[in-house]
């Protein structure tokens, strides 16, 4: 498509057009309806409420800590038990492995969430029995 013709479009004020300027000089003033009252100093139970608050943030960041601790711990186990997996494929289990497992399995994390803490007893069973068959865990 063609575009011909350059006819400028009506209504529109070029350059050379004056701004039209109010010579009373009012100014713009809010409407502040009337008297406007001092507004009075806060309750002293706003800032406990305040306190309350931050004390749960912490509360909350530090299971969500918690729970992250032990889900990292779950994983370090499982894949531990990876490694003894293919040692034992390979036809010999590292000492050093056994040794790392055992004492992974030892370190304990409570996440503060029972699906979670339920999973990690089930993964840390599991650890359990693949030593026991190693005769590496003594309870």
């Amino acid at each position: 498509m063609r575009i011909t013709g350059n006819k400028p479009i009506s209504g529109v004020q070029g350059r050379g057009a004056k701004k039209s300027v109010s010579s009373n000089g009012d100014q713009f003033a809010p409407d502040l309806g009337g008297e406007v009252s001092q507004s009075s100093q806060t309750a002293g139970g706003a800032s406990i409420q305040g306190m309350d608050a931050l004390l749960a943030l912490q509360e909350v960041d530090d299971r969500a800590e918690r729970r992250s601790r032990a889900t990292k711990h779950g994983h370090n186990l499982l894949d531990t038990l990876e490694s003894v997996r293919a040692d034992l494929l390979a036809g010999h289990v590292s000492e050093d492995r056994l040794e790392l497992l055992a004492r992974q399995v030892s370190k304990r994390q409570s996440s503060g969430d029972p699906e979670v803490d339920s999973v990690l007893e089930e993964i840390e069973l599991r650890v359990k029995v693949e030593l026991a068959k190693l005769g590496r865990f003594q309870d």
